[in-house]
């Protein structure tokens, strides 16, 4: 029986404006995550085909730890190692997974997780299951998230502070001073939590995102999602192996669910190497950010320099009644409400892939100036 509670909670939501409902998606890509536009690309295709000749399973059967772990995976996980210059590399089902497997199993009971505070929602789910107490800093703020340390410090913390910013955030659009951050953890001994979701792919040498440079250190995991930039889906956790087989081990997410998808697995190295060859695409997209920057700074909202382009407008209602407009007039761009934003920043979040032009964010932009 269908419990009241959860049709007032559903009214109520309406009623805020704030009842989601799934979208298809319909017209000129400015929502999608697809950043170097694989995702449908025939080199993909021609990927699982070859997979699916070689007799690659759709199915892994179970858990990585039964009869769940393919030579795929582990090809996989070898190839991205390499690829990313890490020690060890552990494959899993969704960045969301990662972030929750990460946050959950690795911090101790008496260590400190510091964390910026428009990190992902799925980190705030690790952390809900972690045994280790957190700390938020301000966004980008290295002085306040080496102040937290020290406070914990001051009152007794003895364990590893764990680190934990986004390279590139998902909506705002703007990069964490990594190196700084690097330099903070190297000082207070302290392990640096890289989220790469929204940079790997796009930046760094050969797609290896914006924290390439600190891969394979002792202090640092990356985690580098697959369904981005590289056109697929599952993510990679990247890092020393010691803390691989602690996941696997201890990771209670990672012993009990079943493992992704061989064939996916087969996919994904087949991406890593076409990702790496791509600096055309990566030059087209760089060209896309700069025409954005320039059609959306005639209309006052400063450019971030990356392929997300928050469009900030307050007001909730606004912001969802001109996106629908705009889904309207062909562009495929969504509102973005608190809580995912804070309050009084609702948006719309304009992504820039290659499934869009030049022409295509010329007409956007004159679109949204005739409606603001």
């Amino acid at each position: 029986m269908v419990s009241s509670f959860h049709r007032d909670d559903l009214i109520t939501l309406a009623r805020a404006h704030r009842r989601r409902k799934l979208l298809s998606p319909v017209g000129r890509d400015f929502s999608s995550n697809d950043y170097l536009a694989f995702a449908g690309s025939q080199s993909l295709r021609d990927a699982a085909v070859e997979a699916i000749d070689r007799g690659v399973a759709v199915g892994s059967g179970g858990s990585r730890l039964l009869r769940g772990n393919t030579a795929e995976h582990e090809a996989l996980e070898a190839q991205a190692a390499r690829f990313f210059h890490s020690e060890s590399a552990l494959f899993v089902g969704s960045g969301f997974a990662a972030n929750s497997l990460i946050f959950a199993t690795l911090p101790q009971p008496g260590d400190l997780i510091v964390y910026d505070t428009l990190i992902h929602a799925s980190a705030h789910e690790g952390m809900k299951l972690s045994r280790a107490p957190c700390s938020s800093f301000t966004h980008n703020d290295v002085g306040a998230a080496a102040d937290a340390i020290d406070r914990w410090r001051a009152a007794g913390g003895k364990g590893t502070p764990w680190i934990a910013v986004e390279t590139l955030y998902s909506m705002d659009g703007d990069c964490a001073p990594i190196e700084d951050f690097a330099a903070l953890a190297d000082q207070v001994d302290a392990i640096l939590l890289v989220d790469e979701a929204h940079a790997a792919g796009v930046y760094g040498p050969g797609g290896r995102g914006l924290a390439a440079d600190f891969l394979g250190r002792e202090n640092v995991v990356s985690m580098v999602t697959c369904g981005k930039a590289f056109g697929c889906e599952g993510a990679l956790i990247l890092g020393p192996a010691v803390f691989r087989d602690f996941l696997l081990n201890r990771g209670r997410s990672f012993i009990f669910s079943t493992a992704p998808s061989p064939l996916i697995a087969s996919v994904v190295r087949a991406s890593l190497g076409i990702v790496a060859r791509a600096e055309d695409r990566r030059e087209r997209l760089r060209a896309l950010v700069v025409e954005a920057g320039r059609a959306f700074e005639r209309f006052g909202f400063a450019p971030s320099g990356t392929q997300i382009q928050p469009i900030v407008i307050g007001d909730e209602a606004r912001t969802m009644r001109i996106a629908e407009t705009l889904q309207g007039c062909g562009f495929d761009v969504r509102g973005i409400r608190p809580p995912t934003v804070p309050p009084g920043t609702a948006r719309l979040r304009m992504s820039i892939t290659l499934n869009s032009g030049e022409s295509d964010i010329r007409e956007f932009a004159a679109a949204l100036a005739r409606l603001l």
